[in-house]
Parts: structure tokens; C-alpha cells; sequence
């Protein structure tokens, strides 16, 4: 990742994304881990500042002092460390809205407070403002309330601190505010990871209603195409069977393998993989149209387009025509732009304008793009027409 593509992240992910750029490129787990140990690292280096004050104290031939304070001082570093490595990367390997608080994170926070006020006793002032680092290590490893409350704790008490106690009224007082814009900065960035988040899952849970819906639409116009037309040759295979034994068994026949199509197509769409043809609808209306004694013109099938938009619309509008209408004859249009299903039957009044065929039929064109139309020609009967932009 180059300077400009982290120099991104930083303006739009913050200070958090940015160190994401910057110490890994893997993973959410393993990110979550080396941020947790640069955090670590960071709070260390930033404590060596104390270095000083305890070579200072060897010098003066303090060395007892400097024994403890030393001690005290790599205590305080590994408490520092591990609170940022245990608490941290678990806290970053979890959902930002389901983070739970370690309950232990308060006993590190206790013997932070413990190695602060050792410091402060044989150092003097200048240990003040490790305090610090105790609102550090719970702003980024507690929720926001939480370490809201320690941060005022440790704020107010290093701001008291020197007036209760004279000999430390050396501490600069505006280094007690350090944890605040740090808690500040801090909560912003996890809002908008929160943010971030509600919006991947709203995402998700979008993507799972439309995929429930496209399986819906396409369950409905494969069964009820289907489960029409075996209706319609079912009983035309009755009024044959002792009239035409052998058409009755053709017929008969038909019914088994538009049984067994409509399963593998129900298949097909729970598994996404149903693919519907304008040219495969067309030879399956004229059958259809047939079996149901209605007078069909249709267009040449090697002339159709290839446009499975115009394949479902021809499915469920044949399948209206022969469950609704009772028409006598229906003529179908197609151009490369549109297509256009007229019949002469009973009209809108029969089957209405606003059953689930049809008002899936309109979700899969206006997703296209297109326009579906309904109307009642002067003659009678019903016109489908849908276009879509050339």
C-alpha cells in the first residue's frame, strides 16, 4: 500500500484505519492482533520518558530508589503490554457491536493505579503522569461508558493530586487532559465503526430479503405456469380417454414431463441457477395455448431475441390467459425492444391488475429498467406490453 492510499484510509477510516494500513494487510483477526501489540509498543515507548528520572536518582546514589522504582517501572510496562495484547485483540477479533468487556481488565487497571502511586512516592512529580496510561489502557479496551468513567477518575485525580499533596505541584496540569481528547478521538472512531457495521449487516439482511423475494417470484411463475397448463391437460387427457385413446396418452405424457420440468426448475431456483429463454417460452405457449383451445399467433422462435426479461413475461402472461381469461385467441408481439401479450377474453376485470404474478412480474421490470403497461383494447380482452430501453 503506498503513501496516498494510507494517507485515504486516514481521511476516511481514521486514525484506526490508518494504523490497519500501516501494520498489517491481512486479516480481521491477525489486524486485530498487531494492532493490539503497536498499541502495546506505543504505550511502552512513550512511558520511557521515566528513564530519566531514574538514571537521575542513580546518580544522586539513590540506588534502593532506583531498585524499586525500576522494578516498579517494568511492572507497570508489562501490565501495560498485556492489557493491550489480551484484552485489545480480543476486543478487535469481535463484531463492534458485540464486543463484551473482560471483566478482568479491572484487575490490570488496579495494579496500574498501584505502580502509579509507587512511582509518583519515590519519583516525585515527574511520575504523575503515568496515571495516564491507566485511562489509556481502559479507553481502548472498554466501552465507552466505562472507560468514561475511568478516565474522569484518573483526570480528577491527578488534577487534585498536586493540592492535596504540595510537593506535587509541579505537574503541569494541561497534561491531565491528555486521556479526555484521547477518549474523544476514541469515540468518534468507534462510532463510525459502529456506523460501519449497522450498515454491512442492514446490507446483509437487504440482500437476504431480495434473494427471498427473487426465489418467491421465481417459485410462483414456474409452478403456477406450470401447474396451469398440467390443469389444462389433465382434462382435455379425460375428455379424450374414450374418445382418442392414443392422444389421451400423448397428452398423458405431456403431463409427466411438465411434472418433472416444474421440479427441476424449482430446483434450479433455490439454487439460483434457473435460466429462462424467450425462444423456449415461446414453443412452451404454443403448447400450452393449444392444449387450451385458444387460437395462438406467435412469433417464429428463431426470430425472438434473446432477452430473459421477455421469457418471464411471456410465461406468466400466458399463464393469465389460460387460468383467467377465457379467451378464444391470443396474439403475442415481440421486437428487440418490447413484447406484447393481447388476448380477447373477459378482460382486467377477471383476473384484476394486482395479484402476486403480476406484481412480481412488475419487480422483475422495473429492476430491469423497463415499463409494464396494462390495458383493454376497445375489442375486448387483455394487453400486456412491456419495453426496456434499447
Amino acid at each position: 500500500m503506498d503513501v496516498r492510499s494510507r494517507l485515504g484510509s486516514l481521511r476516511d477510516g481514521g486514525m484506526l484505519a490508518f494504523i490497519d494500513s500501516v501494520v498489517a494487510e491481512g486479516g480481521s483477526s491477525d489486524n486485530g492482533r498487531r494492532r493490539a501489540w503497536f498499541g502495546a509498543l506505543m504505550s511502552v515507548a512513550w512511558m520511557s520518558y521515566m528513564i530519566g528520572p531514574v538514571l537521575q536518582s542513580w546518580s544522586d546514589g539513590e540506588r534502593l530508589r532506583v531498585v524499586l522504582a525500576a522494578s516498579t517501572l517494568f511492572g507497570y510496562a508489562a501490565l501495560v503490554v498485556s492489557s493491550f495484547v489480551l484484552f485489545g485483540r480480543r476486543s478487535r477479533t469481535a463484531s463492534v457491536l458485540d464486543r463484551v468487556v473482560d471483566p478482568r481488565i479491572w484487575l490490570f487497571l488496579a495494579g496500574m493505579v498501584v505502580c502509579t502511586v509507587a512511582l509518583v512516592a519515590l519519583l516525585g512529580p515527574v511520575a504523575l503522569p503515568t496515571a495516564n496510561f491507566v485511562a489509556l489502557a481502559a479507553i481502548f479496551n472498554m466501552s465507552g461508558r466505562e472507560s468514561g468513567y475511568v478516565t474522569f477518575a484518573v483526570v480528577l485525580a491527578t488534577l487534585l493530586a498536586p493540592l492535596a499533596i504540595p510537593s506535587l505541584s509541579d505537574f503541569p496540569f494541561y497534561l491531565a487532559f491528555v486521556p479526555v481528547v484521547v477518549w474523544v478521538i476514541r469515540q468518534l472512531g468507534m462510532r463510525g465503526e459502529q456506523l460501519t457495521e449497522l450498515a454491512r449487516r442492514q446490507r446483509a439482511e437487504l440482500d437476504i430479503v431480495e434473494e427471498r423475494n427473487r426465489v418467491a417470484r421465481d417459485v410462483h411463475d414456474i409452478l403456477g405456469h406450470s401447474l396451469t397448463v398440467i390443469t389444462v391437460k389433465t382434462e382435455l387427457a379425460q375428455r379424450l380417454i374414450d374418445v382418442d385413446l392414443g392422444r389421451a396418452k400423448t397428452e398423458l405424457a405431456d403431463i409427466e414431463r411438465l411434472a418433472r420440468e416444474a421440479l427441476a426448475g424449482v430446483r434450479d431456483t433455490v439454487g439460483g441457477l434457473r435460466e429462462v429463454s424467450l425462444r423456449g417460452e415461446l414453443a412452451n405457449a404454443k403448447t400450452a395455448l393449444a392444449a387450451a383451445d385458444i387460437a395462438a399467433d406467435l412469433p417464429a422462435t428463431e426470430d425472438a431475441p434473446d432477452n430473459e426479461l421477455f421469457g418471464w413475461v411471456l410465461r406468466e402472461a400466458i399463464t393469465n390467459v389460460i387460468r383467467h381469461s377465457a379467451a378464444r385467441h391470443c396474439t403475442v408481439t415481440v421486437t428487440p425492444s418490447s413484447i406484447e401479450v393481447v388476448d380477447d377474453g373477459r378482460g382486467l376485470g377477471a383476473s384484476g391488475s394486482s395479484g402476486s404474478g403480476l406484481a412480481g412480474l412488475r419487480a422483475r421490470v422495473i429492476a430491469a429498467g423497463g415499463t409494464l403497461k396494462l390495458s383493454a383494447p376497445a375489442e375486448g380482452g387483455v394487453r400486456v406490453r412491456v419495453t426496456v430501453p434499447e
